[in-house]
């Protein structure tokens, strides 16, 4: 039986990590002691392969707490995973170019951002198209409960995010398995309005603390307590978020299934239901006897007979998994491969022909703009899978052969 290794800090929970095999950063390590210092914090943090540092608190980690939240835990990519979905198609039934795919597939998601002033964002909406202006309405009603809580929410990106990709580690990929079936994987959240919500909590979270933040191993680790005045408002404002990062994907998958009819002649539909999951998220669970609140950051749930995603980099394998409920790790799994190095490191240290090396069976962007996303940024995934064995299965190999980033 495969089991975690465990880290004793004086005055905290333990700390179990899965993390034979990977490479595991000293800051990253610190940071998680910080978070088992909480007192809000129990029965212990389990700690995914993919781990890196993050902002408060490290990606790759699965923080429960007792009667309190921490926002800075979520983050600002509020419900943040992927969704996958297996086609009847096959790589033959592929075009030997896949350059009018992955031009389709850009014109029919938005993606990227456009930062200049005076400029619309070509990473939204124009005009919102009616998909997503139906999925919209089902969560219009509880958007203005939350502005009227919290008036500055109202001037976010929301609509007009719905159903677009945007930047960073965000992609749509179309990949093969196993048996060279042809599936579609996209990777994105919550947008705009999730970071907005998330920004505006942890500096409330912050501002409740002013009196005991100096007590705190960083102030990013402030938290709401059960019966205080926000814990209740983020609940909600978390769970709404959550619903939109699920409904944005689903959104875009259907957009780019129908961009890939366009210019795939062959006629095809969807074999397997899509697998539709957060990886940056909370929500209540029962574990050890106690209902606790289960923050993953960058971590996903894995329960037994659960099915998720675990995506490689630009150019590595992507992963289909069932979970086998491992219950010292809350049931969970890693997000991804993680990365090994700064976004600002992989731009210093990566080279254009390397990033081109690494991605040449992929049909993709190959600028300079992108390198911080090429595969020598990230862990190994194979001995990420490998250090995770006991929290999940593989159920499908993916490969891709087309990724669009924004």
């Amino acid at each position: 039986m495969f089991a975690p290794q465990h880290i004793a800090v004086p005055g905290a929970v333990p700390i179990k990590l899965w993390t034979q095999g990977v490479p595991v950063e000293d800051e990253a390590l610190q940071q998680v002691q910080q978070v088992a210092r909480l007192p809000i914090v129990w029965p212990h943090i389990a700690v995914m392969p993919d781990v890196h540092v993050g902002i408060g608190v490290t990606v790759g980690s699965v923080v429960p707490t007792h009667r309190a939240i921490i926002p800075a835990a979520v983050g600002v990519d509020i419900g943040c995973g992927m969704i996958a979905a297996r086609t009847s198609l096959h790589a033959r039934d592929l075009p030997d170019s896949l350059a009018g795919v992955r031009s389709a597939i850009e014109q029919a998601v938005p993606h990227g951002r456009t930062t200049s002033q005076g400029r619309r964002d070509k990473g939204a909406w124009r005009d919102p198209p009616k998909r997503a202006q139906q999925a919209w309405s089902g969560l219009d009603r509880d958007f203005r409960r939350l502005c009227e809580l919290h008036p500055r929410l109202t001037k976010t990106n929301h609509l007009h995010h719905l159903g677009t990709l945007g930047t960073g580690n965000h992609f749509v990929e179309i990949c093969l398995d196993q048996a060279d079936a042809v599936w579609v994987m996209l990777h994105s959240g919550s947008r705009g309005v999730g970071n907005a919500i998330g920004t505006h909590f942890i500096a409330l979270a912050q501002a409740d603390m002013r009196a005991h933040i100096a007590n705190l191993p960083h102030r990013d680790l402030a938290y709401f307590e059960q019966g205080s005045t926000h814990f209740d408002e983020y609940l909600l404002a978390v769970d709404w978020a959550q619903r939109f990062a699920r409904e944005n994907r689903a959104i875009m998958l259907a957009n780019t299934l129908a961009a890939m009819k366009k210019v795939i002649r062959k006629p095809f539909q969807l074999t397997e239901e899509a697998v539709n999951c957060h990886h940056n998220y909370v929500q209540r669970e029962r574990h050890f006897g106690e209902t606790l609140l289960v923050t993953r950051k960058g971590a996903m749930s894995a329960q037994k007979g659960q099915f998720g995603i675990i995506p490689g980099s630009m150019g590595a394998n992507s992963f289909i998994v069932r979970g086998l409920g491992n219950q010292d790790a809350f049931c969970s799994c890693s997000h991804g491969a993680g990365r090994v190095m700064s976004r600002t490191r992989a731009k210093q240290l990566i080279t254009l022909d390397e990033h081109v090396r690494a991605t040449a069976h992929v049909e993709c962007r190959k600028d300079n703009d992108v390198i911080d996303e090429s595969p020598a940024a990230y862990k190994p995934i194979d001995a990420v899978m490998a250090a995770q064995r006991d929290l999940v299965e593989i159920v499908h190999t993916l490969k891709q052969v087309v990724c669009v980033k924004g």
